[in-house]
């Protein structure tokens, strides 16, 4: 679990909060700065006074989503008021950026009065092509939405409402499915009468369950017919029924939906359920029953919750992104029923198809397959994006809400769905799933500066993400001490305190027989176990007593690569050469670039090495490799040494008949120019643009990803150290706490491939 000092450090660091604006045109001279605003801005303005349609040509408008709420629900914490509530906002505003890359402005209006949050909606309503309602609690939301919808000509969509409503929807068509039940003959207990109960229920209905078939439940018991003060909503699903209390609803009912509370179902409620119950336990963290507990009464059980650590996550970020993509890229004017139905049936239809071994290895290498441990697609799976924007798109020009002109709509779903896949690719979720599969089977990490602050910060997310184990080489007292001040769990934590392991005098041996013909004497090696930590480090993974290293943290990259070099480092009859690896995400590309950090001066041989252990490294982060061997010239247009050695690699591999795709020499540019490899130098071997990048020295290399990190804004993770016979990787000096996570999942990974072998 994520601790309250992690959450606010994370929350704090460098830029504060989440979010931030980035210009997308360019404006670095005067003639920029003449185009972005006066004279040249007045041109756009003319032709929107004109035709306010052209806002969407001329401004960010179509790809702008306000995240607006209030405050009064935020999360499971209540009415904490506007101000309060703000960082959810921005955490929605990451998320619609990270899976669809729909920019937002978060609005916090500070009032409780509906008539003034609709009035606000309405104001702001020019500049955005929809609206995102949340954290506003019942029943006002209902009436804000509902106003609202009706008075603007943009999406508005309240996501506590209806994003549960879509995702549990998609599930629970595949759990009837699985059960052999039919939708109009099931019955259904809910727990909840809020927004997400409601509306779960509503789009149930219009799946195909009967009203009459669902007992809705609040905390005063089952809502029927005759009950006090219900409000029009919950009077829309009271029922003539002797039912009172949860647990009588319970008894023969075939789907159990919770959206309530930690422990509002008991073990002796699932027992009564009917044959093959489903029970979708969804309040957070806390789910109605673990299930654990339920499967312990029920073997015939399907289970979902809103939990990553169980099977069949309920998770909202499965719907609301993607469905805002297909609104907005046919300019919808609303979000209609007929889309979320859409936006159900697409996932719904996504789970039960084959899954890619892209996916599996996002999760685990663990195969997984339609069933009822697999009722709905995983949040890191990249095909959702595909599934769903283009099916809320047809709902959309199917229905008459779409307004950007379509003449041949099969044809433009069709040209849509290829945009999608350009658009973002894998990248925005490589991380997240690098990690997933890290927790799948967790390995011992050493790390040489384990008394160094952001290692144990490191250390500590580590642990409690269930990433690694990790091997901290540092004096006992001191890691200790902090451990104590910032509740490190030491249980499950080696500390390896220099000159005191049980193993000493072994580890001493081993690196004298290793090192003896480099002028190593034993006593030196001795001391060198006692005051090298890297060294100390090297060898607790050469002797399996760690499974990997990270280090760098504060050290010179040169001292902390050298001593792995000396005692980790050999070829092997897979390994390629040593050699540095940045992963760059450049916008929405995705470039692997070697070498960064280890290769001054590579021969031909080496830069053919170099492309061979990157392409796997592609392979291992789920790309398919396309090669490109850079220099100054392309395709033999200059003929120096440079270009010549670039050619020869390209020619070694070529022979050697690898089973990617490769070719070089070729500019920079060219390298990521579909239009140039496909036309002048159509007779290349790469069928798109490049995705991994071999430059032809380090110099050109390290410079080219620092100026791509600091002038175009890339996300860098590395470097990766490929080439050595065991799963090492040297940071950066410097590196933040996020950059020691992210590459020390990539260690551990790296550690369960090889075992795997």
């Amino acid at each position: 679990m994520v601790t309250r000092e992690e959450a606010l450090e994370y929350h704090s660091r460098d830029r504060k909060g989440k979010l931030e604006s980035v210009p997308c045109k360019p404006c670095t001279t005067a003639r920029d700065l003449s185009m972005a605003y006066t004279p040249g801005v007045a041109e756009p303005c003319r032709e929107i006074h004109k035709n306010p349609a052209d806002a969407y040509e001329y401004t960010n408008k179509g790809n702008l989503v306000a995240v607006l709420s209030n405050g009064t629900a935020v999360l499971g914490l209540g009415n904490l008021g506007a101000i309060a509530g703000k960082p959810v906002m921005e955490g929605k505003g990451v998320l619609f950026k990270r899976f669809a890359d729909v920019d937002v402005y978060d609005i916090e209006v500070d009032t409780m009065d509906p008539e003034k949050i609709i009035q606000t909606a309405q104001l702001i309503s020019p500049t955005f092509g929809g609206i995102n309602l949340e954290d506003i609690k019942a029943p006002e939301c209902f009436e804000i939405e509902e106003r609202l919808i009706e008075m603007l000509d943009i999406p508005v969509f309240h996501d506590d409402q209806h994003g549960t409503a879509i995702i549990s929807a998609a599930a629970l068509l595949n759990a009837v499915s699985l059960t052999g039940k039919r939708m109009d003959e099931i019955k259904i207990v809910v727990n909840g009468a809020g927004a997400s109960g409601i509306s779960c229920s509503k789009l149930y209905v219009r799946l195909g369950a009967k009203l009459e078939n669902i007992t809705m439940c609040d905390t005063s018991g089952v809502i029927y017919k005759g009950r006090d003060k219900l409000n029009k909503y919950k009077e829309i699903f009271a029922k003539e029924t002797p039912l009172r209390t949860l647990e009588e609803a319970f008894v023969g009912a075939d789907v159990a939906v919770g959206l309530s509370a930690k422990g509002a179902f008991t073990p002796e409620m699932i027992r009564s359920m009917a044959p093959n119950p489903i029970v979708f336990a969804m309040a957070n963290p806390d789910p109605e029953i673990m299930p654990a507990d339920a499967k312990g009464v029920r073997d015939d059980i399907i289970m979902a919750t809103g939990r990553s650590d169980f099977p069949n996550q309920v998770n909202n970020v499965l719907g609301f992104p993607f469905i805002f993509r297909g609104a907005l890229d046919v300019r919808a004017s609303r979000i209609n029923e007929e889309m979320k139905e859409a936006a159900s049936l697409a996932l719904a239809e996504l789970a039960r198809q084959d899954v890619p071994e892209s996916v599996f290895r996002a999760y685990g290498n663990t195969p997984f397959a339609f069933g009822p441990e697999y009722i709905i697609p995983k949040p890191f799976d990249h095909r959702v994006l595909l599934y769903v924007a283009p099916a809320v798109a047809r709902a959309a020009i199917e229905t008459g809400v779409a307004r950007l002109p379509i003449e041949d709509a099969e044809a433009w779903i069709e040209n849509y769905r290829r945009a999608l896949q350009k658009r973002l690719g894998r990248h925005m979720a490589i991380m997240g799933g690098v990690q997933d599969r890290a927790r799948t089977a967790p390995k011992r990490i050493a790390f040489p500066e384990g008394e160094n602050e952001k290692i144990l910060l490191a250390a500590k997310q580590l642990v409690s993400d269930g990433i690694a184990h990790p091997v901290l080489v540092g004096r006992t007292d001191i890691i200790h001490d902090w451990a104590a001040r910032h509740d490190l769990d030491l249980g499950k934590v080696t500390v390896v305190h220099p000159g005191r392991h049980e193993k000493h005098q072994e580890l001493a041996a081993a690196l004298h027989t290793l090192r003896a013909r480099r002028g190593i004497t034993l006593s030196e090696s001795d001391q060198l176990l006692r005051h090298d930590p890297v060294v100390l480090a090297s060898m607790l993974v050469r002797q399996g007593l760690a499974d990997g290293l990270v280090s760098g943290a504060d050290m010179h990259y040169p001292d902390s690569l050298r001593p792995v070099m000396q005692l980790l480092y050999g070829k092997g009859d897979k390994a390629a050469r040593a050699a540095g690896i940045y992963v760059l995400f450049v916008g929405n590309r995705v470039l692997f670039v070697a070498d960064t950090t280890v290769n001054v001066a590579p021969t031909a041989l080496d830069l053919a090495e170099c492309a061979v252990g990157t392409a796997r490294l592609a392979r291992q982060f789920g790309y398919e490799p396309r090669v490109a061997l850079l220099s100054h010239s392309n395709f033999g247009s200059t003929t120096d040494a440079t270009s010549r050695k670039v050619r020869q690699a390209a020619e070694l591999l070529h022979a050697r008949g690898v089973d990617f795709q490769v070719d070089g020499d070729m500019q920079a540019d060219t390298a990521l120019s579909a239009d140039l490899l496909g036309g002048l130098y159509s007779f290349n071997r790469l069928d798109d643009e490049a995705n991994v990048l071999i430059f032809p020295d380090m110099t050109s290399a390290n410079i080219a990803y620092k100026l791509l990190i600091k002038a175009a804004g890339a996300v860098a993770v590395g470097p990766i150290l490929i080439g050595n016979e065991y799963p090492v990787n040297i940071l950066q000096r410097g590196a933040d706490v996020s950059e020691i996570v992210n590459l020390t999942a990539v260690t551990v990974v790296d550690a369960q491939e090889r075992a795997a072998r």
